[in-house]
């Protein structure tokens, strides 16, 4: 018999060119369906780690698995901003179809609808355990009077709300009930939960785990021993602390897994789900997350806002490599319902693919391309899609949008908004997108703008109000 697989998801996209299946292994089992952990990390920057070129922090584990499996050059949140990346990672929809559309803040109406279906709802009907642990940020309170994480599939929750702080973290809820603060580093904390409700679980049935760090959201922190090692770096030093301290809480819950003998068919895969909070003023002082070579943090629609580091590791099935081959995190749903053999939801759209494809060796094909529309700031892009090395980006030529709380009014704004200012980059040639070459190919610059401007027109009619 087949050895039960576990689909580690440290979340983002991924391709996985190079895969060599074992003689008779099949990546679906209807006898042992896959085990399904899903791991994302907050505000980590595409360039935060080493093996996507960060030469100062410390990241041996995530490096390792970089290593040995597959690195994924190309993986992409869903969003530039952590609720609706979150609320198209669960979903497998562009987050403004699902009326997220920025950050929630508390006490915020918007949050995700009890109607739109996520992984842990589908991987439940299908008989999984489902828990989930860490930051949620899905609803603007945890009193009830919006869905929680069990309004949306998830037996079991160890949850914040929002963002906590990263030491003794406080605004814990446990199944709906209150908890006091908590002892230690939030990473630390949440791998412990984690860890616990596995030796804890049905060991006779599938588990779907979901589980959210706050790391490196601000505000941050880092154990002393981190700090003085990155004495050198100087106000940076805390926040290249708190990556190293997240890699370490990573490596030590791989290692419990390997324990427990949860490894052998094991894959891994990791992302963050945005781009870096870079702002070196006020509030975010303290916060030196990198882009690497690309242009643009969180909150923008360029490249540094949703392109997020993605490996994958699966022993003995994937061969060490780096793909280029663009992913979403909306990807991530199709694919875990077809190597669960779960059925798509009907009802709702789904923009994601399964890239079960790549894991069989072949090329993914989408009808259609990866898309992006965030009411960013207006120095910057509102929307966006590549297709294979290109990006086209456009502005919308209306409304106010504010960097703080999402008002009900700017949906109405949004949905009246149409597409101005458009400009085509190389994305492999001019990785920081410094230069518009549409006047250099005027035939594929009108064909993308076409597609766009009909693909943001769907996603405008499929947006709820508030």
């Amino acid at each position: 018999m087949i050895k039960q697989l576990i689909i580690i998801i440290f979340l983002g996209g991924c391709c996985l060119p190079g895969f060599a299946q074992n003689k008779g292994a099949k990546l679906v089992s209807n006898q042992n369906p896959p085990n399904i952990v899903i791991l994302l990390a907050d505000d980590l920057g595409y360039g935060d780690i080493g093996c996507f070129g960060n030469t100062k922090i410390l990241t041996p584990h995530l490096d390792e698995l970089a290593q040995k499996g597959l690195l994924l050059s190309d993986c992409y949140s869903s969003a530039p901003m952590c609720s609706p990346s979150r609320a198209g990672l669960l979903t497998g929809r562009i987050p403004n179809k699902t009326g997220v559309y920025d950050w929630i803040a508390p006490d915020s109406i918007h949050h995700l609808k009890a109607d739109e279906l996520t992984i842990a709802e589908l991987l439940k009907q299908a008989g999984y355990q489902t828990s989930h642990h860490g930051k949620w940020h899905l609803n603007g309170n945890m009193d009830g009077s919006q869905p929680l994480p069990s309004d949306h599939g998830f037996e079991y929750y160890f949850t914040t709300q929002y963002s906590a702080h990263h030491l003794s973290p406080s605004g814990f809820y446990r199944n709906g009930k209150k908890l006091y603060q908590q002892h230690g580093y939030s990473c630390d904390v949440v791998v412990k939960d984690a860890l616990k409700y596995l030796h804890q679980r049905d060991k006779g049935k599938p588990f779907f785990q979901y589980i959210a760090f706050h790391e490196t959201h601000e505000p941050v922190a880092a154990p002393p021993e981190y700090l003085e090692q990155y004495c050198s770096a100087g106000k940076k030093a805390i926040y290249y602390g708190c990556v190293s301290n997240l890699d370490k809480a990573i490596g030590r819950y791989i290692k419990q897994l390997e324990k427990m003998g949860l490894a052998e068919n094991t894959i891994i895969i990791f992302t963050s789900d945005n781009g870096p909070a870079t702002w070196n003023k006020g509030y975010f002082a303290r916060s030196y997350g990198s882009a690497g070579d690309l242009k643009g943090r969180k909150r923008f629609l360029f490249e540094g806002g949703i392109r997020v580091p993605g490996i994958i590791y699966w022993p003995d099935h994937i061969k060490a490599a780096k793909s280029t081959t663009p992913v979403c995190n909306i990807d991530f749903l199709p694919t875990i319902c077809e190597l669960a053999n779960v059925k798509l939801p009907t009802g709702k759209s789904i923009d994601g693919v399964s890239i079960v494809p790549l894991l069989k060796g072949k090329n993914l094909q989408r009808e259609k391309p990866l898309h992006w529309h965030f009411y960013a700031p207006m120095d910057g892009p509102n929307s966006v899609m590549r297709v294979d090395d290109w990006i086209l980006s456009a502005r919308w030529d209306g409304g106010e949008y504010s960097r703080g709380r999402f008002r009900a009014e700017y949906v109405n704004d949004m949905k009246s908004a149409q597409l101005t200012d458009f400009k085509l980059y190389n994305i492999v040639k001019d990785i920081h997108q410094d230069n518009d070459v549409s006047s250099q190919y005027p035939d594929l610059f009108n064909e993308l703008k076409s597609q766009l401007i009909e693909l943001h027109q769907e996603v405008k009619e499929d947006s709820p109000l508030w």
